[in-house]
């Protein structure tokens, strides 16, 4: 890695947190510079603007969630195992290495929607790709002969994702722990009825 491309890594690293925490809008140039100990000069010399530089810290932010649901769906042999894993990583994500502040999905989607087109693009491709995996494992699952393929794989794996973030979406509004639990009592049961 050359020293541009440490330093860049270094710039997202330091302010991915403050991104996913306080958003596009609420994160200053102060904040980046005091997160990273570098000169606004020294930022934009490695990014062309804030825009880059929140595109990349949501690249990383979404990368460590992957990351945290890869290692947990890796110890599972079946596809029920695998979706089941989701429902570990949600129900656990206090105590695994999440992001600072919480789901970047969820944060950057509420925030992007009407202000941030690059952004929301970003979660849009991120939901695409979350989807297609979903559906890639009830297909491989149905072939398997582990369960019966959902009459539209899309339309489930999409309430997944939604019933997942959904249940996020009400502890942050309420601070209500116990409503994650309870949604995603939900999931469990529909991955288990599979």
């Amino acid at each position: 890695m050359s020293k541009a491309e440490k330093t860049r890594q270094y710039i997202v690293e330091k302010t991915a947190p403050i991104f996913n925490t306080k958003g596009y809008a609420g994160t200053s140039l102060t904040d980046m510079t005091e997160a990273t100990g570098l000169t606004k000069g020294s930022i934009y010399g490695n990014f062309a603007n804030k825009d880059e530089v929140a595109l990349a810290s949501f690249d990383y932010n979404f990368k460590k969630v992957v990351a945290i649901i890869n290692q947990e769906m890796d110890k599972e042999k079946t596809i029920k195992g695998k979706l089941l894993a989701y429902i570990y990583v949600y129900e656990n994500f206090m105590k695994l290495p999440f992001p600072k502040g919480g789901c970047p999905l969820l944060n950057t989607s509420t925030e992007a929607d009407d202000t941030h087109p690059l952004l929301r693009e970003k979660v849009g491709e991120a939901v695409t790709k979350w989807k297609n995996k979903v559906t890639d494992f009830l297909k491989e699952g149905a072939e398997n002969k582990e369960f019966k393929m959902p009459a539209n794989p899309d339309q489930w794996a999409l309430t997944l994702i939604a019933t997942i973030e959904g249940a996020i979406m009400l502890v942050q509004a309420t601070g209500k722990l116990n409503y994650r639990k309870l949604v995603l009592q939900s999931v469990e049961k529909m991955i288990l009825d599979l």
